[in-house]
C-alpha cells in the first residue's frame, strides 16, 4: 500500500512523519454568481461573474510515531508560511495548487499505548489544478502556433526580446521599448524586467492581454527577436 504525502512552499510532509489520505483532494471549485429572483417570472435568473470561488482541501492525516517532535516541527516550518504557496500530493504528480494553510492542527483520539496521531491538515485553494506541463516554456523565433490541451483558457507568461507586436490569437500586444528583455504577465497584466514595472514600454489591443484559448492559438511574433510562451496550463 502507497504511503501519500504533500508538498506545501517546498516542504514535504514525509520530514515531519506526515502521511495523508486523499479521501478530500478530488473535488471540484463552485462557479462563482448570484441567483436573481424576478417578480411575475418562475424560477430564478444566475447571474454568472465569469470565475471560480476558492476550494477548501482537507487531508486526513497523521504521525505514526515520534509526535511531539515531529508536529513541532510541522509548526514552525509548514504551518508558519504566509500566504499562497505551491502545493503538489502524492495523488497528482503532474499537477500543483496554489493554497494557503488554513486553521490549527487538532489532534483526534488513538488507541492507547499507540503513539500514531490522526488530524485534519485543511488548505485554501485557488480553484485552477495547474498542470506541470504548463511550466515548459515554448521558444519562437518565427510565428507559429500553440495548442492548449485544456477547455481552460491559460493566460500564459510571456517574454519578449526586441521591439515589434505580438499577436497571440488575434489579440496584439506592442513592445516599444526593450533593452534587453520584458516579461508579461497575462494574468496579473504586469509587463516587468526583473523588479521594474515595464508597463509604460508596452501597448494593448483594447486594453487586453493575450489568453490561450482551448485548441490551436495562432503566435506572430512580428519584428520582435524571440518571443517565450510560459502557457500555464490548468484545469478543475
Amino acid at each position: 500500500m502507497a504511503i501519500e504525502y504533500f508538498v506545501f512552499g517546498g516542504q514535504d510532509s514525509r520530514n515531519y512523519g506526515i502521511y495523508i489520505s486523499g479521501s478530500g483532494v478530488f473535488g471540484a471549485p463552485e462557479r462563482d454568481g448570484s441567483k436573481v429572483s424576478i417578480p411575475g417570472r418562475n424560477g430564478e435568473m444566475f447571474l454568472d461573474n465569469g470565475r471560480y470561488k476558492n476550494i477548501e482541501i482537507k487531508y486526513p492525516a497523521f504521525i505514526k510515531d515520534n509526535f511531539a517532535n515531529n508536529i513541532k516541527g510541522f509548526r514552525n516550518k509548514i504551518a508558519a508560511q504566509k500566504g499562497y504557496q505551491r502545493l503538489e500530493d502524492s495523488y497528482h504528480t503532474d499537477e500543483f495548487r496554489i493554497a494557503r494553510y488554513k486553521g490549527a492542527v487538532k489532534t483526534k483520539p488513538v488507541l492507547r499505548g499507540l503513539d500514531k496521531q490522526t488530524f485534519d491538515i485543511i488548505f485554501d485553494c485557488k480553484p485552477q489544478r495547474f498542470l506541470k506541463t504548463g511550466e515548459t516554456a515554448v521558444e519562437y523565433t518565427a510565428s507559429g502556433t500553440i495548442t492548449n490541451p485544456t477547455e481552460m483558457t491559460a493566460l500564459p507568461l510571456i517574454r519578449v526580446i526586441g521591439t515589434g507586436t505580438l499577436t497571440i490569437g488575434g489579440v496584439a500586444i506592442t513592445i516599444t521599448t526593450n533593452t534587453d528583455y520584458i516579461d508579461i504577465d497575462c494574468e496579473t497584466q504586469e509587463a516587468y524586467y526583473g523588479s521594474t514595472n515595464m508597463n509604460s514600454c508596452i501597448q494593448l489591443t483594447n486594453g487586453l492581454f493575450p489568453s490561450l484559448a482551448a485548441g490551436s492559438n495562432t503566435v506572430d511574433i512580428g519584428t520582435l527577436t524571440k518571443a517565450t510562451i510560459t502557457p500555464r496550463w490548468w484545469i478543475l
